[in-house]
């Protein structure tokens, strides 16, 4: 689809490659890659493909480029099937920096579906290796915070709703806890088309995100979308893991290519996660062991991804 050529016609020019069968509908393709420079691309989707995908494939690359890299991302920023903006600033960001690097995501307009039309630009160095990652301490839920938004031709009314809606539904679970989901009006310079939505994120006393989302749509009741979101984020916290279900994936390809052995708690093992795995190791020398966590309770769903990393080593610094 759409995503899927934008975010390989990137990867080819970040690396002056080659690319055969580059066209919608495609079942079979051919990439010859060539040395990654960095430097400033743009990838338009065209669509309300997401930018969040598209920063995925290009974010290994531009690690491991000649120098900094500048991607300018067009799409949907908050589109059904896939992480929204909110969730890869909020959630991955911090979390996926503790591999030893940063970038630097600037949205410059936000997209919904069907038309897009969002902007995101990314900057990011590239570094000498990755760091392995620890993430097997849950510890306990220290804050609850999010955002539920209104854009376009919607009324502040629904983002109160669904962000009320929200509160109530974790109320029954978390008591003590202070909940702050702002309702929020996109400005209008600042977003194209009409969309709403919620993400909430529980942050916990040894610095995991877990999140909830959702995104309304047409005859969707607002209070629905928060209680989705809401209800989300209750089952990523109820199942003890360091990561959300919509984590859990995205960091598969870091621990692979970084040096050293890597550990993750999650939940129930994704199917996401398990072909990000059998990809990983197809194409690094990364070894990769998922078990049951011994010490959880025996009730809760728990396992430690464990991963021996490649090692990669950036040839341009």
């Amino acid at each position: 689809r759409p995503q899927h050529l934008s975010g390989l016609e990137i990867i080819r020019d970040l690396c002056e490659g080659k690319l055969e069968g580059g066209e919608i509908g495609s079942t079979e393709i051919t990439f010859t890659p060539g040395k990654i420079r960095g430097g400033t691309h743009i990838a338009d989707t065209k669509t309300a493909g997401s930018v969040c995908l598209l920063m995925q494939v290009a974010m290994p690359c531009v690690l491991f480029a000649a120098s900094p890299s500048e991607l300018h991302l067009k799409g949907g920023t908050n589109a059904e099937m896939a992480p929204q903006i909110d969730y890869t600033v909020m959630v991955f960001k911090p979390i996926v920096e503790k591999f030893n690097f940063t970038f630097n995501c600037d949205i410059k307009k936000r997209g919904y579906y069907p038309q897009g039309g969002g902007e995101v630009i990314v900057q990011m160095s590239p570094v000498k290796e990755l760091s392995p990652v620890n993430l097997t301490e849950r510890g306990t839920v220290t804050k609850i915070y999010g955002r539920a938004f209104v854009a376009g031709a919607l009324p502040i009314k629904l983002a109160k709703d669904m962000s009320a809606a929200a509160v109530r539904c974790i109320r029954k679970e978390i008591r003590d806890l202070y909940i702050n989901i702002q309702p929020v009006r996109e400005p209008d310079d600042q977003a194209f088309g009409t969309g709403s939505g919620i993400i909430i994120v529980a942050e916990t006393s040894t610095g995991c995100l877990l999140a909830g989302s959702s995104l309304g749509k047409r005859g969707k009741n607002s209070d629905k979308v928060g209680i989705e979101a809401a209800e989300i984020l209750l089952r990523n916290l109820k199942h003890g893991g360091t990561v959300d279900d919509s984590l859990q994936d995205q960091l598969i390809i870091f621990m692979a290519l970084a040096k050293g052995v890597s550990r993750v708690k999650s939940g129930p093992i994704t199917l996401h996660t398990q072909t990000a795995i059998h990809f990983a190791e197809q194409l690094t020398k990364a070894k990769f062991t998922v078990k049951k966590s011994e010490e959880e309770d025996p009730s809760k769903d728990t396992y430690i991804i464990e991963c021996e990393g490649m090692g990669m080593i950036n040839p341009n610094l």
